[in-house]
């Protein structure tokens, strides 16, 4: 544990969203830039371990995609991420530094494997420093004040939201939309897959999408966790695949 000092529970610093359900323009604006592949994070380096399922035989075309990834957003690392984007943003709505602290600790202390944990601090250091520079907030300088450690991408990418005023609700759905379709984006290049299959894909997962993010909006901190295994030993196995296209 990386703590610059032991926080008080309550500190004060709160900011200020609307209503849960809310999103004006300036919200969507924000989450379409921030999520958006263009994004400066390098989010399409990592397939999350769908490399070495190819590899294996385990997905072989949109079925088994599309089956793969379902395990992933209800019991793997989508679901997990889920709740610490959910956690964090209340968190920092909610002024609870000593909470905001376990969140970002257990957020990268979870990661299955070496590189699930490379995948989720780069991706969070990199959305970090880009988002401070052009679209600064108090939230990700509180965030950085408080724990010193390597930030996990959910997290990052909820204080931003949280900063920017952009009420949970739509902010999770729309993380777990781009998760989702960077998952999708790794089958295309990997199957390979057409992009309308693609994209037959990611509607068939758009009800388990909205599920998800419904369910992790409400989640505990002690509800992340994963029962994906065979997804958790294809992001181990990755590490020493003989030839690969991505770095998880």
């Amino acid at each position: 544990m990386q703590r610059k000092s032991e926080p008080a529970r309550q500190s004060g610093f709160k900011v200020a969203v609307p209503p849960d359900d809310a999103l004006d323009n300036a919200a969507l604006f924000r989450l379409m830039t921030w999520l958006s592949p263009a994004y400066p994070v390098g989010a399409f380096s990592y397939s999350s371990g769908i490399e070495w399922a190819v590899e294996v035989g385990d997905i072989t075309g949109a079925g088994s995609l599309q089956a793969w990834l379902a395990v992933l957003l209800t019991d793997g690392s989508g679901w997990s991420d889920s709740v610490f984007f959910s956690a964090a943003h209340r968190t920092l709505t909610g002024a609870d530094d000593e909470a905001l602290v376990e969140t970002a600790e257990l957020a990268a202390a979870l990661a299955a494997s070496r590189e699930r944990y490379l995948e989720t601090t780069t991706l969070g250091r990199a959305f970090i420093e880009v988002t401070r520079a052009a679209w600064p907030c108090e939230a990700l300088n509180r965030l950085q004040a408080l724990w010193t450690g390597p930030v996990a991408y959910p997290v990052a990418v909820a204080a931003a939201c949280a900063g920017h005023g952009i009420a949970l609700r739509p902010a999770l759905h729309a993380f777990v939309t781009a998760l989702v379709s960077n998952w999708v984006s790794a089958g295309l290049r990997l199957i390979p897959l057409g992009h309308t299959d693609g994209q037959r894909v990611l509607n068939a997962l758009l009800p388990i999408v909205a599920a998800t993010a419904q369910k992790a909006a409400v989640a505990r901190l002690e509800d992340a966790g994963s029962a994906a295994f065979r997804a958790d030993i294809a992001g181990a196995k990755h590490e020493t695949q003989y030839t690969r296209l991505f770095r998880s």
